[in-house]
């Protein structure tokens, strides 16, 4: 028997000994035989070492018992697509535009009476988006994206390159995508004003640092007051963590009160936070993001901005396989208007399961 990092592991090993997270829960037996499938599994759960069968010390030709073999031996969905050249040079040009926003950031806040160039910044983020073929394909893209670090400004041109995509998806003119893009960018340049060793903490924050945090939208919001910017950019940035229904932040604003373009920026924001890695849990796949919202109250949201938001991300992964929280694999066949988290699956052996009749199901990640 030998101890290795998950990452380390290959499809035909044998687990030694059964698996528990670090809550207790049970996730795999004692002598599975891994699949790709088992191992995503693994590493969703924060699970770190895992103990193995030596080679020598199980039967010649186990390996063969892989379920699926040619499945289990591909490669899986996120690295096909950093493997992919095109996502390398979208890579390279991501990297330097977050290098802009930062020096972008820097003059607004040491030098704010210089002048900034907007088109600049609207046009690379309008050339990140053309770079992708569909929308799957830039969502694909920002889900790989992430930084060990996932900085203030990498977060917030996701929020601009989401928040542009809703607008497409709303009809915007081509001066509210504009707008709406650039609300994206400045929402969260408040936090520059915040101590790294508070906004990085990896710790659950205390009442203090948390009232700190709060602060956020405050500080982005005197940065930019006095910019000769649309209002409707100082807003989303006062705006952004208010809720439909009073509670949010920092004004307890409800309904009306809360801008339009501010409440697109709260559903970008959210849904780039909870699809990042945190220290404390693995990153959310869009359908567990989805599930979030719904959870927490549709009544939290602009109604007209979160159904359109949920439903286009839901039939974005339609016919992608996607692995459920029972370690199985499965290809979504059919969106349920109704129930976006439940849709209808082809199993890997051919049979077609309804998620509505199966409630202890959930799809835990996208491969």
């Amino acid at each position: 028997m030998k101890s290795l990092q998950v990452k380390d592991l290959q499809p035909g090993m044998i687990v030694a000994e059964t698996i528990y997270t670090s809550g207790g829960q049970r996730i795999m037996e004692a002598d599975t035989i891994l699949t790709s499938e088992g191992i995503y599994r693994l590493s969703f759960y924060s699970v770190q070492k895992v103990n193995v069968k030596d080679p020598e010390k199980h039967p010649e030709g186990s390996k063969a018992a892989i379920p699926n073999p040619s499945r289990a031996s591909n490669p899986s969905h996120s690295q096909k697509i950093k493997a992919n050249p095109a996502f390398m040079r979208y890579q390279i040009e991501y990297t330097k535009k977050i290098n802009s926003i930062r020096q972008v950031f820097d003059t607004i806040i040491s030098n704010p009476k210089n002048p900034i160039d907007f088109r600049q910044i609207l046009d690379d983020c309008a050339a990140l988006i053309a770079a992708s073929k569909t929308t799957v394909d830039l969502f694909d893209k920002l889900h790989n994206m992430r930084l060990d670090d996932d900085s203030v400004y990498a977060h917030c041109l996701n929020v601009a390159l989401i928040s542009r995509m809703m607008g497409k998806w709303l009809r915007f003119s081509h001066q509210d995508l504009d707008t709406i893009t650039l609300c994206g960018l400045f929402h969260d340049i408040g936090k520059t004003s915040i101590p790294d060793e508070i906004l990085n903490k990896p710790d659950k924050y205390t009442d203090e640092e948390f009232e700190m945090i709060k602060q956020h939208p405050l500080f982005s919001y005197k940065i930019l007051k006095h910019l000769p910017i649309d209002k409707r950019i100082k807003k989303a940035a006062l705006q952004h963590h208010e809720r439909c229904d009073g509670s949010g932040y920092p004004q307890s604003l409800k309904g009306d009160e809360i801008d339009e373009f501010a409440g697109i920026i709260a559903i970008a924001d959210v849904y780039d936070a909870t699809t990042a890695a945190r220290p404390y849990r693995s990153p959310l796949c869009p359908f567990q993001a989805i599930d979030m919202f719904e959870r927490d109250g549709l009544q939290k949201y602009s109604p007209q901005y979160i159904l359109t938001f949920l439903n286009r991300i839901a039939t974005t992964y339609q016919n992608n396989r996607v692995l459920l929280n029972n370690g199985h694999s499965a290809t979504i066949v059919m969106i349920n208007p109704s129930h976006l988290t439940k849709p209808m699956l082809q199993m890997d052996d051919g049979s077609i399961i309804d998620m509505l009749a199966k409630p202890e199901l959930e799809i835990v990640k996208i491969i």
